[in-house]
């Protein structure tokens, strides 16, 4: 059942309708923001975040959704069915788990688990221009998608509202989906952010609202952190995680992987869509600023190929300008589907809300998370090449310990994770590859791949590097040790004839002989790297006579003669 929005805002938006254009029957628009989790303890090779969630009496705000397998089967509709069958096995397996079967007893979960939020109702958005009024939106849910053994966690929103002006969805796409502000207006207002988002109780009381024009606060965050801060009604949504950088306490943190640009999915339904312009398509596809629908967003040179790259027309037809169905846009970061307001396309599986709420979420969703995933790899690997010392051997250690819970954990992502196609369903499949095309993913996976690849290698030359200076090191004085042992072994050679002697003299003699022993071979070890330098000039049988005398006294030099 769709829910309706107030009644306020329709009859506003009819108010504004009169002077801005077209307007949008339905509109709906989801948010991702893929966050990387900081690990709780370090020694726990795989951290579990949802599960302190749980355990540390979070649940007034974020409870687990229980999903349509786990509950009575005559409940389970076909819209889930529907959405099942559309996926490959391997992702239907990852998506949703595996089920008892019959004979196996293994109960296998999906390794992606849901929380919600319900306390938000509704957003309330005013816009920078003066006659704008504030336009009130539907919260449908707020989510959080954790993956199990990947440190990524993605906050979903969805809102939605009907009967705007055209003008205002394209204000709504540009300005709401942003974590901070990039720049400030004359006026002191966060450039191309909304002058204010406010959070609504059910009740209308305001939970939480933006502070985008708080430019003290983002420029000391980034001075004293080096990092951004995220606008206050953002980090109250993400409560009770925790903005790593910055001063408040909390047991779950997180930081940004990407920009202050969100990923975006938008649902637009028109009375009809041939009467937007190219230019319309263009803003709805980039979620560009709002301008006359005669207008490009950018040079005309720059979009020549435009519909090329990101249209997809697959349900759109152009011979039918009354009735034209349904255009794809899809630039990565934002994916819009414009549709026929008319019920002959709304019905349709393919181009419905439903398919665009599940299916096509889930396609955006799986290719976001692919490539925050790489990009938490990236940071990882980053910070461990940071904290090495190359002259300490406890931070190789360490290094190589690091390295190595990376390159397991991106191994168990590609053998979990990691996947070229979703679906045998043509829109499906086209859609998710042309998400991957413009986020550049599997550029990214393969340079990922190459980047632990070189630190493993790096690591294993090192490792054979020091085997093989202590094989050398062995091997000088094994050469030293026998020049004693063939001395004193020749012809059983006995100088000292003390067999018969008492044990307390044998005992003497016996330590007489050791204690010097150990003190050439300690000296001997000491000394093995110069011996082996020596011995190599030795062996050279073109070095000079005088060069390899002066290779045996550089052994018995101290390091200030060698200095001077």
């Amino acid at each position: 059942m769709e829910p309706s929005t107030s009644s306020n805002t329709s009859d506003v938006c009819e108010e504004i309708a009169l002077d801005r254009g077209l307007m949008v029957r339905h509109f709906r628009q989801i948010v991702l923001w893929p966050l990387q989790l900081m690990p709780i303890r370090d020694d726990l090779p795989i951290q579990k975040h949802c599960d302190f969630i749980q355990t540390q009496g979070f649940n007034n705000l974020w409870r687990e959704v229980e999903d349509e397998f786990t509950g009575d089967p005559s409940q389970f509709q076909e819209r889930h069915y529907g959405e099942f069958i559309t996926f490959l096995p391997s992702i239907q397996r990852f998506l949703y788990g595996e089920g008892t079967g019959r004979g196996t007893g293994v109960n296998q979960e999906s390794p992606i688990r849901v929380f919600r939020r319900t306390d938000i109702a509704q957003v309330r958005m005013t816009y920078p221009d003066p006659r704008s009024v504030p336009v009130i939106f539907e919260v449908a849910h707020i989510d959080l998608y954790f993956f199990y053994d990947i440190d990524i966690v993605i906050l979903a929103m969805e809102i939605f509202a009907d009967d705007l002006p055209l003008a205002c969805v394209e204000d709504t796409m540009l300005r709401f989906a942003r974590g901070y502000p990039t720049y400030w207006e004359s006026e002191g207002q966060g450039g191309h952010c909304l002058k204010k988002a406010e959070w609504l109780a059910r009740d209308g009381t305001v939970l939480a609202s933006s502070d985008y024009e708080h430019k003290e606060k983002y420029l000391s965050c980034v001075c004293q952190y080096r990092a951004p801060c995220i606008a206050s009604h953002w980090e109250f949504l993400l409560e009770p995680l925790v903005l790593h950088h910055s001063g408040k306490t909390g047991l779950i943190r997180y930081r940004q992987i990407e920009s202050h640009l969100l990923p975006l999915m938008a649902y637009l339904t028109i009375d009809n869509p041939a009467a937007l312009t190219r230019g319309n398509f263009i803003r709805l596809g980039l979620a560009a600023a709002p301008d006359p629908s005669d207008s490009l967003p950018y040079s005309e040179r720059h979009l020549c190929d435009f519909e090329d790259r990101y249209f997809y027309d697959r349900y759109w037809s152009e011979q039918d300008p009354k009735r034209p169905g349904t255009r794809f846009i899809c630039s990565g970061r934002v994916l819009t589907q414009v549709s026929d307001c008319s019920d002959r396309f709304l019905a349709v599986r393919k181009t419905g809300l439903e398919q665009f709420r599940h299916e096509y979420f889930v396609l955006f969703l799986i290719a976001h998370f692919h490539k925050a995933a790489m990009l938490m790899l990236s940071d990882r690997l980053v910070d461990a090449l940071n904290r090495l010392e190359p002259g300490n051997l406890e931070s190789v250690r360490n290094f190589r310990h690091m390295i190595q819970q990376i390159l397991g954990m991106f191994l168990r992502f590609t053998h979990r994770y990691w996947f070229q196609d979703v679906s045998e369903h043509t829109q499906v499949k086209e859609l998710f590859r042309m998400t991957n095309r413009h986020l550049g993913t599997a550029q990214l996976y393969t340079e990922v791949r190459e980047a632990i690849e070189d630190m493993s290698q790096y690591l294993d030359s090192d490792v054979l590097r020091r085997q093989g200076e202590t094989m050398v090191r062995l091997t000088v004085v094994t050469t030293v040790g026998l020049i004693g042992m063939a001395t004193t072994g020749f012809l059983g050679m006995n100088l000292i004839a003390e067999a018969d002697s008492p044990f307390i003299r044998k005992l003497f003699m016996f330590l007489c002989v050791l204690i010097p022993t150990t003190a050439v071979t300690v000296y001997t070890v000491l000394k093995s790297r110069r011996l082996s330098e020596f011995l190599e000039k030795v062996s050279d049988e073109r070095a000079l006579v005088r060069v390899k005398f002066a290779a045996f006294l550089n052994v018995w030099r101290t390091k200030h003669d060698r200095l001077h």
